[in-house]
C-alpha cells in the first residue's frame, strides 16, 4: 500500500458514506410523499383521521400526520426524520385531495 493511497482512503470512505446517506434521505422523502398522498386520498374519500394515520404509519412508520381542510381540498402533512446518522434531519411531505373524490 502506498502512502498516497493511505492518505486518500479516508476521503474516499467519507465521500462514499455521504453518498449513501444522501440516497437514504431521498428514499425516506419519497416514502413520506407516497404516504402523504395515500393518506390525503383516504381523507378525500371520507375516511377518518385514524384510518389516514394508519395508512401513513403503514407506509412511513414513525411519521407524524397532521391534516387540514381548505375547501374543496383536504390535505395531509407528514413529518418524519431521516434516521441513521442523519436522524436529526427533519423531512416533510404534503399532499392534497379533493373532498368527496374517488
Amino acid at each position: 500500500m502506498t502512502a498516497e493511497f493511505a492518505v486518500a482512503l479516508p476521503a474516499i470512505a467519507l465521500v462514499l458514506a455521504a453518498s449513501l446517506a444522501a440516497v437514504h434521505v431521498s428514499a425516506v422523502q419519497v416514502r413520506l410523499a407516497d404516504a402523504a398522498a395515500d393518506a390525503a386520498r383516504a381523507l378525500g374519500r371520507g375516511e377518518s383521521d385514524a384510518v389516514a394515520a394508519g395508512i401513513a404509519a403503514r407506509n412511513a412508520g414513525g411519521a407524524r400526520l397532521s391534516t387540514s381542510v381548505d375547501e374543496p381540498f383536504v390535505c395531509a402533512t407528514l413529518v418524519g426524520h431521516a434516521g441513521g446518522v442523519l436522524s436529526a434531519l427533519e423531512l416533510r411531505a404534503e399532499s392534497c385531495a379533493m373532498r368527496g373524490g374517488l
